[in-house]
């Protein structure tokens, strides 16, 4: 390779480092979230990029931040308000079926009960508090080799032939989904989410909605001037749906939502398939998993982004004390058993959560359609137990009594 090349290449260019205390592998919100929590320590952190710089500026999802997230990047210096869009209001209702009820942020003291953002804008919030010489780009792990001291990583780079080893005292895993495997559990929910942006026909005033159907849930979050859309329905059917040419796929829209919402136009769409994938266990010797990597959950009500935030904010905490003892070693099994007991909780009660909504409510049993009459009606009329579901989706298992 030439000395030119070398000097263009963000991996070639600055030494690759050979022991570093903690190598993140992946470098999307959760892998930066972890690295800016130990940035104000001494251990030396690598994030593992597959990617490309800046290849996240393509990215077109949408992102339902909890209001306890929100806390937790501003803490961390990675908050960007410009670009972040408050949900004052959650209106939840079925369709088919009675019994709605209301979520509102002033009955929190709260500013929001949540935000919407762009992925790509909150990856360009994290990255900028980052130094750039810690994220290695377009680096594959391709092995990884245990010894009691700790892990050694086989680094393919992207230009053919180029293999590095890197070892690090603890590996997290902060990138994909958990693999088929005995350890990871799998329940398929056979539909598929389509999300796109939609443009409102009047205002949104920060409302977001939540309607139950059928075939699955639709959810609009407030973007700017626009809905983010998430809309979970069968194979069959969001492929129809995604057939349809825009002015077909709003008027579909427009029965789900049951005329409370009109839009006056939409984005390209695209589709993703839904399951619940999670470990049994998210940890092994000198390496945790976060986010995705340990619980893959249903979009429905929000809680995958901000679960996953809160294990790197966990794991982090943890790993502070751990650099601080008079025996620093962020891999050490009481280390790694403590992350693991301390997510047990809120690990559980989100998949319990989600599951439990997508399962009660996409079916169109007459009895389960009652039951959930008068469970959206108990919601508004009795203001503790809303509180207790919304307090949860907030702050998750810290709001836990």
């Amino acid at each position: 390779m030439s000395e030119a090349a070398a000097r263009a290449d963000p991996v070639l260019a600055d030494p690759l480092p050979v022991d570093v205390d903690v190598a993140i592998i992946g470098a999307g919100p959760l892998g930066m979230t972890l690295a800016l929590a130990l940035a104000e320590t001494s251990a030396r952190v690598v994030l593992i990029d597959a990617g490309a710089p800046g290849a996240a500026g393509d990215d077109p999802r949408a992102l339902a931040l909890a209001y306890g997230s929100q806390q937790l990047l501003e803490r961390l210096g990675a908050w960007d308000r410009d670009v972040a869009t408050a949900i004052a209001q959650i209106h939840i209702s079925q369709r088919g079926g009675f019994g709605r009820t209301l979520i509102d942020a002033d009955d929190y003291d709260s500013p929001a009960l949540g935000y919407v953002m762009r992925y790509r804008e909150l990856v360009a919030a994290l990255a900028a508090r980052l130094p750039a010489q810690q994220r290695l780009h377009q680096c594959r792990v391709e092995a990884i080799e245990m010894t009691a001291d700790n892990a050694a990583l086989t680094l393919a780079l992207r230009h053919a032939g180029v293999a590095r080893t890197l070892c690090a005292r603890l590996v997290v895993h902060a990138e994909g989904t958990p693999e088929d495997g005995p350890g990871v559990r799998v329940r398929d929910y056979q539909q598929r989410a389509i999300v796109a942006e939609l443009r409102p026909a009047r205002r949104h005033n920060n409302r977001a909605w939540e309607r139950f159907t059928p075939e699955g849930p639709l959810a609009l979050l407030p973007l700017g001037a626009a809905y983010a859309l998430v809309l979970a329905a069968p194979p069959a059917t969001a492929e129809r749906l995604l057939a349809l040419d825009d002015e077909a796929f709003l008027a579909a829209l427009r029965e789900r939502i049951g005329g409370r919402v009109d839009f006056s136009s939409s984005s390209p769409r695209a589709s993703y398939p839904l399951a619940l994938r999670s470990r049994d266990a998210v940890t092994a010797p000198r390496q945790a998993w976060i986010g995705n990597s340990a619980q893959t959950l249903h979009p429905v009500s929000g809680q995958g982004m901000n679960l996953g935030l809160r294990d790197a904010w966990e794991l982090g905490a943890l790993l502070i004390d751990a650099l601080d003892s008079a025996d620093p070693d962020p891999g050490a099994p009481g280390v790694l058993a403590a992350y693991a007991r301390s997510r047990r909780v809120d690990r559980q009660a989100s998949m319990v959560f989600t599951d439990g909504i997508v399962r009660l409510f996409s079916n169109d049993l007459p009895p389960l359609r009652a039951a959930r009459g008068i469970g959206l009606l108990a919601l508004d009329l009795v203001p503790p137990l809303r509180h207790f579901v919304a307090k949860r989706m907030i702050w998750g298992a810290r709001a836990w009594p």
